[in-house]
């Protein structure tokens, strides 16, 4: 059983391909994905900023850093969450994304959460 800490947050991703906005022909995958963010913590927390890498078959690397998520620093006080949807776009089918968010409680304490790399696929390219 983990011990439950005052500073805690969980991030589920869910990733999906974009047909109709993709040009295999001219090397332009685009995947969406939907991120949920739940404060498990004891304490409020904004999300201040976001840093990904995002990484194509070829291991070409990419990295996007910015403030908040889609325009957006989200409070989230204990138990509460966020949900977004954003995209990528790679010059390969395959690639994986993963990354972290930089937060900050109403105290000042800063301290990251980390996100777990995920796979983006064109359909029918993995087992």
């Amino acid at each position: 059983m983990s011990e439950k800490r005052p500073y805690n947050v969980e991030v589920d991703v869910e990733p999906s391909y974009l047909h109709e906005e993709s040009d295999p022909a001219d090397g332009r995958y685009v995947f969406s994905y939907t991120v949920t963010i739940r404060n498990v913590g004891d304490v409020a927390v904004r999300l201040i900023s976001r840093h990904w890498v995002i990484t194509d078959a070829n291991g070409e690397e990419r990295e996007v850093h910015g403030d908040g998520v889609v325009g957006e620093q989200p409070y989230l006080d204990p138990g509460k969450g966020f949900r977004y949807t954003s995209g990528a776009m790679l010059e390969t089918p395959v690639g994986t994304m993963q990354g972290r968010y930089d937060l900050l409680t109403d105290e000042g304490v800063a301290f990251s959460a980390e996100i777990r790399p995920f796979t983006l696929a064109m359909p029918h390219t993995l087992h």
